[in-house]
């Protein structure tokens, strides 16, 4: 079975830290996970969903420019995973957080992880 499985979302107070792991597993992952490119998205309440970042199979990196400085996402190909490090979080951090694996024609989505910040 096809997964992608978020964890690590809380609630944390302003200025806190939290990180985000997405865990993907099934045969074709094992084939096709180092060379897709790998996404977190988030959802705030009363949201349309954003592209919060990217990490490519070749490792490079983009950010939304609401959270370039504070955030970093990373993978270990090894473990087929994908980490967003959230730091100086906001209370406007608060959303869902879903991760995203694309790589033509596959397009996986993971159930996603709730982040709360109180301010």
């Amino acid at each position: 079975q096809v997964q992608l499985v978020e964890s690590g979302g809380g609630l944390v107070q302003a200025g806190g830290s939290l990180r985000l792991s997405c865990a993907a597993s099934g045969s074709i992952f094992s084939i096709i996970f180092s060379t897709s490119d790998m996404y977190w998205y988030r959802q705030g309440p009363g949201k349309q969903r954003e592209l919060v970042a990217r990490i490519t199979g070749g490792g490079t990196t983009n950010y939304a420019d609401s959270v370039k400085g504070r955030f970093t996402i990373s993978r270990d190909n090894a473990w087929n995973t994908v980490y967003l490090q959230m730091n100086n979080l906001k209370p406007e951090d608060t959303a869902v957080y879903y991760c995203n694996a694309f790589r033509r024609p596959y397009n996986y989505w993971g159930q996603g992880t709730q982040v709360t910040v109180s301010s």
